[in-house]
């Protein structure tokens, strides 16, 4: 059984999943849109360059569908470690896009 405090700061992991999604979309469709990157999931990486709204939608109903699966189950402890664990795999991706538009605001600016 969880406590009211431990349930609203799951809830704030949960919403930061959907947040930290939306920023992996924005990166994704302009370092892809420039040719940069390259998506890394295989089920979306032809989606992305042909069909960016599908892209867009698609990813939002993933996320937000697991994201409300696990958190209808958060009473058992392998939903609560599948939160944490999408939020770490979403933490670390938007690491990976600051890292690489850190790169690429240095060699624009020629530091």
């Amino acid at each position: 059984m969880s406590t009211p405090d431990q349930l609203r700061w799951l809830d704030g992991i949960v919403k930061a999943v959907i947040v930290l999604n939306l920023l992996d979309i924005v990166f994704t469709l302009y370092w892809v849109g420039a040719g940069w990157a390259d998506e890394a999931n295989l089920l979306l990486q032809n989606m992305v360059s042909n069909q960016p709204v599908l892209f867009v939608l698609t990813k939002i109903a993933l996320v937000s569908f697991g994201s409300f699966l696990l958190w209808n189950h958060r009473s058992h402890p392998f939903a609560v470690v599948g939160i944490f664990l999408i939020f770490l795999t979403y933490y670390f991706t938007l690491l990976h896009h600051l890292r690489f538009t850190s790169g690429f605001v240095r060699t624009i600016v020629g530091v």
